[in-house]
């Protein structure tokens, strides 16, 4: 359970999004070399709520996300975010829109903790408070020991961890997790999904790409995405 400190940050978190509105996608198709990886797709991801996206490998969970994120254009089709379309990565950015992608996208000749710090002070977030949020981030992920660890010295598992890490203390208004406990066994999955659980009740819109039954039933709504083609489950 997170305490009473940590739940102050997660209320300071709730004030600090500048504009948690709906995320949208309608009709996007997306097409590469002739095949349709994106059929028709529409999504109206809601302020304060925790999808799941479920289906098989190769069905086009990875590559929804990265269009929800505005990291790839869609063949036909719009993605809009506070009922201003998305044209690109940077400007999803600038909107508040975090992307948490599969698999390790940290820098390996940085610490833990630095990989969260450097992220915070490009945005202007002093360094006092960088190192603050850093040190909170990693306590709720289970690392609270392993900030000044380099990269290359963590386990997959506890890479992954930072990743979600960094992007709890970024504090964005969306967050586009793909397969976040992928690597994760039973006693680490469920404080991760807790704590994606915990930034859609601050306000967020969360979106978790998932193959964990598990981890789907926690989210408030599932969609399930085969072929490229998608349908809610609940």
């Amino acid at each position: 359970m997170p305490t009473d400190n940590r739940v102050g940050e997660r209320d300071r978190a709730a004030d600090e999004r500048r504009r948690p509105l709906p995320l949208t996608a309608s009709g996007v198709t997306l097409d590469i070399a002739g095949r349709r990886i994106l059929d028709d797709v529409s999504l109206d991801l809601a302020p304060g709520t925790f999808t799941a996206l479920t289906g098989p490998s190769g069905a086009g969970k990875t590559t929804l996300l990265w269009v929800l994120a505005g990291a790839l254009g869609p063949t036909s089709g719009t993605v809009a975010y506070a009922g201003s379309h998305l044209t690109d990565r940077a400007a999803a950015a600038r909107e508040g829109i975090m992307l948490v992608p599969q698999g390790i996208a940290l820098v390996a000749p940085l610490t833990a903790r630095e990989n969260i710090v450097v992220a915070l002070m490009v945005l202007g977030v002093p360094a006092k408070e960088a190192h603050h949020r850093a040190d909170t981030a990693l306590e709720e992920v289970r690392l609270g020991g392993s900030g000044d660890h380099l990269v290359e010295e963590l386990s997959g598992g506890q890479q992954q961890r930072v990743s979600v890490a960094r992007a709890l203390a970024l504090r964005k208004s969306v967050l586009l997790a793909d397969e976040p406990t992928s690597e994760l066994d039973a006693s680490t999955r469920e404080p991760i999904v807790a704590l994606l659980r915990a930034e859609a009740d601050a306000g967020a819109v969360v979106l978790m790409a998932t193959h964990d039954a598990w981890c789907a039933d926690q989210a408030d709504a599932e969609y399930h995405l085969d072929e490229g083609r998608i349908r809610r489950v609940r």
